[in-house]
């Protein structure tokens, strides 16, 4: 048996569009973390979620807390801006599971409702399901992974998994400066920063966005997703510069 585990604060836009994908699941375990918008409203509408209410402790470790709130050993971690196709949801249930395995599937990224190959979106292969007795996601606050420990593999499957990051320049500059936040709270007194490391990196950032990994070939939308990669490392370093003054 496998249960779905989401995070979520404020998804209304999605969350319905979710959870719908996750129908043949008996247990989804939703843990919200402030929503102040329908998001609750919408998922009480279905009977195979449980909605737990907890304060949010960065990505890694809330995601891992939504685990073990989870009724059984399998977890399918999804967030809650993504849907799992009916493909992947049937492959998912045929498989025969075993315990040293973690499960990777790929994932479709969409900016503005089109389907983005270029800045590193595409390929995106994720490892999402996975026992909660052989493993878990790191607790890393942003950028967190489920953990292949010594002894287990990796088995990948065929279906795939939409995601709906931003619908805007407002939402993706929203969601950078809270990433950025978490990257300098997380590395604070552990990694070095400058104001030129912070802008060289931010330059490269988008270089390789854009050209190196070929943003440019996704038109405007491609432009605007490098150039919010590169004010993303900017933020990132410049945050974790003034992050450190303040330890000394």
């Amino acid at each position: 048996m496998i249960s779905v585990a989401i995070i979520v604060k404020d998804g209304e836009k999605y969350i319905e569009e979710c959870l719908q994908s996750l129908a043949s699941f008996d247990d989804v375990l939703l843990l919200d973390t402030g929503s102040t918008d329908r998001t609750m409203e919408i998922a009480r509408r279905f009977e195979n979620v449980r909605i737990e209410e907890r304060e949010f402790i960065g990505f890694g470790p809330t995601k891992n807390l939504a685990a073990q709130l989870a009724t059984h050993d399998w977890i399918l971690s999804v967030d809650s801006d993504e849907v799992v196709s009916p493909e992947l949801s049937s492959e998912i249930h045929s498989l025969s599971l075993d315990d040293n395995q973690v499960y990777r599937f790929s994932r479709h990224s969409y900016y503005r409702g089109k389907f983005i190959r270029g800045c590193g979106w595409y390929p995106d292969k994720i490892l999402r399901l996975y026992n909660k007795k052989r493993t878990g996601l790191n607790d890393n606050q942003v950028h967190e992974s489920v953990m292949v420990k010594e002894g287990m593999g990796i088995t990948d499957l065929k279906g795939t998994l939409k995601h709906y990051p931003y619908d805007s320049a407002g939402s993706l500059v929203a969601k950078l400066q809270f990433y950025s936040t978490l990257f300098a709270e997380q590395n604070q007194g552990k990694l070095k920063s400058s104001p030129w490391k912070a802008v060289s990196r931010g330059m490269a950032a988008f270089f390789k966005g854009y050209v190196i990994r070929k943003g440019f070939l996704d038109g405007y939308e491609g432009f605007h997703i490098a150039f919010c990669q590169g004010l993303a490392t900017y933020l990132k370093y410049l945050k974790l510069y003034e992050a450190n003054r303040t330890v000394r």
